[in-house]
């Protein structure tokens, strides 16, 4: 039994050499690679790249200063972050410098992983990247116009599309006892709503706002709480026309800036 066993094998080593051999396409792991599962998504990097910021959370991990928690199915060690994010974590590692897309919009979240991998360093340069964005960030004009000609109304212009949408979402007009929403007349572009014929109200409707419920039956009223959401969205006064050199409301024209 012995020599028939020994036969065999020496005869499926005759026709396949690499038959009962480790394969050739295995490759164990260098140890000078190190392979993350972040959220799901999986990075490979030099281990010396994890190590470059001594004292952060990737590099107690990288060289065995923190026991590993979890891993993944194929021994992997996890961290239940956001992959996409660190994505932008490992290339400053690489590079030693914070480099972003023009389009990005989730630096506060990178700020947040930043922090959670203790890289002050990044902390610190994702704030120096924002405070240069808004640096560039075109400034936001409000324009209040009040004509008194009934086919004209109280006008509102904002650079900022997202302001409208403010204003938009805190009225709401009621008729026969519902909401019926914004009313369509009024929306003039996605950055300029204008309230034609905004104090003669139609039988049986009004605008009103939306949280309490409160009647807008006169112009003041609409004027001034849009005047307090652009105080509260950080808006500042820079000029006003005013014809009748009475209070703010009055003013033909207020112009604010953000």
């Amino acid at each position: 039994m012995e020599w028939n066993l020994r036969r065999m094998d020496n005869e499926l080593r005759e026709i396949n050499p690499d038959l009962l051999q480790p394969s050739k396409s295995f490759k164990k792991p260098s140890a000078g690679t190190f392979t993350l599962n972040v959220g799901g998504y999986l990075y490979s990097a030099q281990r010396q790249t994890l190590l470059r910021h001594p004292g952060s959370l990737l590099e107690e991990v990288a060289c065995g200063k923190k026991p590993v928690q979890h891993v993944d199915g194929t021994g992997n060690t996890f961290l239940d972050r956001d992959g996409p994010v660190f994505r932008h974590v490992l290339n400053f590692l690489r590079m030693g410098e914070l480099v972003l897309p023009d389009d990005f919009k989730e630096s506060e979240l990178l700020r947040r992983e930043a922090e959670f991998y203790r890289l002050g360093e990044l902390v610190r340069a994702v704030e120096d990247w924002e405070l240069r964005r808004a640096s560039l960030k075109e400034p936001a004009l409000l324009e209040l116009t009040d004509n008194s000609e009934r086919s004209q109304g109280f006008r509102i212009y904002c650079s900022d599309a997202g302001f409208i949408d403010k204003v938009k979402g805190r009225l709401v007009q009621v008729s026969k006892s519902r909401l019926d929403g914004f009313p369509e007349e009024f929306e003039v572009s996605s950055n300029a709503v204008q309230f034609r014929h905004f104090i003669k109200s139609e039988m049986g409707s009004r605008l009103v706002l939306k949280e309490d419920n409160t009647f807008l039956c006169t112009l003041d009223c609409l004027k001034l709480e849009t005047i307090m959401m652009a105080l509260k969205g950080g808006y500042r006064l820079v000029t006003s026309l005013d014809s009748c050199r009475g209070s703010v409301l009055q003013s033909e024209a207020l112009h604010f800036v953000k």
